[in-house]
């Protein structure tokens, strides 16, 4: 079983940078690309960055592309998130997610089977 949950979250200012970590602390690691979504109130949860099981494809939303840098270390069953540069508009609910199916696109939430239970980053101006 996957177990995921994120760490790392609070209340910034703009400018700043913040690190979230998201650790696979279930039985089964699986070999999973992960990825971050977040959610804003009032809006869809939408994909931040994804990251291959090896690590070596990274792709991220244009909003978030050359500021946030995701990554993992697989020995831990952990990914981050780093964000730096950090707008208003990044506030919201971040959660990871392990990608357990291909039917569409890595972007799209329905890919993704495991969930955790989501961390709050504040941004004030």
């Amino acid at each position: 079983q996957v177990q995921l949950v994120e760490s790392g979250g609070g209340l910034v200012q703009a400018g700043d940078s913040l690190t979230l970590s998201c650790a696979n602390s279930g039985h089964t690691a699986g070999n999973y690309a992960m990825g971050w979504f977040r959610q804003a109130p009032g809006k869809e949860r939408e994909f931040v960055a994804v990251i291959s099981f090896s690590g070596s494809s990274k792709y991220y939303a244009d909003s978030v592309k050359f500021r946030f840098t995701i990554s993992r270390d697989n020995a831990k069953n952990t990914v981050y998130l780093q964000m730096n540069s950090l707008k208003p508009e990044d506030t919201a609910v971040y959660y990871c997610a392990a990608r357990t199916r291909y039917n569409r696109n890595y972007d799209t939430p329905g890919d993704y089977g495991y969930w955790g239970q989501g961390t709050q980053v504040t941004v004030s101006s």
